[in-house]
């Protein structure tokens, strides 16, 4: 049974419904579409205002100030000083909490272009594609938190396209991003030392597997974390039998090498290769000894749970390039870190 307060809202919403049809001026409609979008065109402009309006002054109790006018998901809405004090409304900012996050979890997908598009057809309000991109440049965006042990991390890079001046090809540079296992990634733009002191401002676990593939610099990096005999270094399963397949040869030689190395034995593996006199072979052999002592027996630590391979932070440096890659995307280099923290966010989840 309806109580009192449901019966006259119901009988509130027909008298309504009446009023915002013939304000339509619309006589006849084709399709629930065009119902759909005409209702919600009209509660925006005339109903949902006028509620929300209702709602700030209830809540606040202040009715006094100056007013500006802040865009949200109810429509433009008049705040006074007082009101966005009390409702914690950051000083100057002319858009909700709540559109905002919408823009911001749309347009960590794609492009500015697209997410003005989207967040239209989405909700019926207007945000330009230039209020999208200056949202993103001055909004404060969560950190991952350092109050959970890492037992595992990985490091992977990734390339961004630079914009430069008019007539001058563009430029790449490198980013790095760093894999907090089961808590989050975070990326930096040529900011080695921010990624470390992030990396060390977490509680890490003793010892601390961290996960790589090949590169020098991602070694390096791994060297300046925790202390050396608190870290277990462990070549990326998955690169080093890539390069194993570079190899070529007999598919039963490459199994049998496989083996050993899956077992981490790295001379039966290089022992396969005694023969041979091919510089492919010989390339692989020499990354085998610089990469020894990080080639461990992946088939035991596979089986204690332990991560063998970076297909995680690998994936999700991948996705942040899908935002940074966007066809025909060129980025300002003062922008880039910014527009990072934004994809990491949206990559962990922090914006819905």
């Amino acid at each position: 049974m309806l109580s009192e307060n449901e019966k006259r809202i119901q009988e509130l919403c027909q008298e309504l419904g009446e009023c915002l049809y013939q304000q339509s001026q619309v006589k006849t409609f084709n399709n629930l579409g065009e119902i759909e979008e005409t209702v919600r065109d009209l509660m925006i402009q005339y109903v949902n205002p006028e509620i929300g309006n209702f709602f700030v002054k209830t809540s606040t109790e202040e009715t006094t100030g100056r007013i500006r006018t802040v865009k949200s998901i109810l429509g433009e809405l008049p705040i006074t000083e007082k009101q966005a004090k009390k409702l914690e409304l950051k000083p100057r900012t002319q858009m909700s909490p709540m559109l905002e996050k919408n823009c911001l979890l749309l347009s960590g997908d794609e492009s500015y272009e697209k997410a003005a598009k989207k967040i239209q057809s989405l909700t019926g309000i207007a945000v330009s594609h230039s209020t999208q991109q200056r949202l993103v440049h001055r909004y404060h965006f969560e950190e991952l938190p350092s109050n959970t042990e890492v037992e595992e991390i990985s490091i992977d890079g990734g390339k961004v396209r630079l914009r430069t001046p008019k007539g001058e090809p563009l430029i790449w540079r490198d980013y790095k991003g760093v894999s907090f296992h089961q808590l989050g990634v975070a990326a930096f733009f040529q900011d080695n030392s921010a990624l470390l002191d992030l990396v060390n401002s977490q509680i890490l676990a003793k010892p601390l597997i961290c996960l790589g593939d090949g590169h020098d610099g991602i070694w390096n990096l791994f060297r300046e974390i925790g202390q050396k005999h608190e870290r277990i270094e462990i070549l990326d399963w998955y690169h080093l039998i890539e390069n194993l397949y570079k190899v070529g040869g007999s598919f039963q030689r490459i199994e049998e090498v496989k083996s050993f190395l899956w077992t981490g034995e790295v001379d039966a593996a290089i022992s396969c290769f005694e023969e041979w006199s091919e510089p492919q072979a010989e390339n692989f052999i020499i990354y085998l000894n610089k990469h020894k002592h990080r080639i461990v027996n992946y088939g035991y630590l596979q089986a204690e749970g332990i991560s063998i391979g970076s297909g995680s932070v690998e994936s999700q440096v991948k996705q942040i390039g899908h935002r940074l890659k966007i066809t025909g995307a060129s980025w300002n280099s003062d922008n880039v870190p910014q527009v990072l923290r934004h994809r990491c966010s949206y990559l962990n989840d922090y914006l819905f």
